[in-house]
């Protein structure tokens, strides 16, 4: 049988989502692979949560890529790209607390990549009147992901259906960032 590295990481990725401080035995047994396996490509828990970080990125950017946030009016593709990332809001929760991830320096680069590109959408709205002035770009960012990330967990957690989180996450931000109209 051949070892399908991406297929680990999708089901490591799926298991940790719901069991964040899952062994590596039961990584393995998700990915339906030996412990033997798993450790001959992964040599410990840092090195796959490293490789699922790479994954995250590339998930992300993916999502960035389907909403088109760099088209049209900047509040419609604040909702597009909430849209587009609940279905890996799970994921993009563990990740989130994942502090280790920060201390690697092309993970570091790729969000930094992720983060320029959804400033830029949110000083796009800033530039055109829309979006308020006194909250940075940077700080609408950590505030997306924030809510996205709380929004993976409350649905794992069956706080909140899956199907209302987008909506709720867009009102909540959307309310807070844009400027009143006199």
């Amino acid at each position: 049988m051949s070892f399908d590295r991406a297929q680990v990481l999708r089901e490591a990725a799926a298991l940790l989502t719901r069991k964040a401080n899952a062994s590596m035995d039961e990584i393995a047994k998700a990915a339906g692979v030996s412990r033997a396996t798993l450790h001959r490509y992964f040599p410990g828990r840092d090195a796959l949560v490293r490789a699922l970080g790479t994954l995250g990125i590339e998930q992300l950017a993916e999502r960035l890529d389907a909403a088109r946030i760099e088209e049209g009016d900047p509040v419609e593709a604040v909702r597009r790209l909430i849209e587009e990332a609940m279905p890996v809001s799970g994921f993009l929760a563990f990740l989130y607390g994942e502090n280790q991830l920060y201390e690697v320096t092309e993970i570091d680069e790729g969000w930094t990549r992720i983060d320029e590109r959804v400033s830029a959408l949110f000083r796009r709205g800033q530039e055109q009147g829309l979006f308020r002035y006194d909250l940075s770009p940077a700080w609408l960012c950590e505030a997306l992901y924030a809510l996205i990330a709380a929004s993976g967990w409350c649905v794992q957690d069956g706080k909140v259906a899956s199907r209302d989180s987008a909506r709720m996450v867009g009102e909540l931000l959307l309310s807070g960032m844009l400027r009143e109209r006199s």
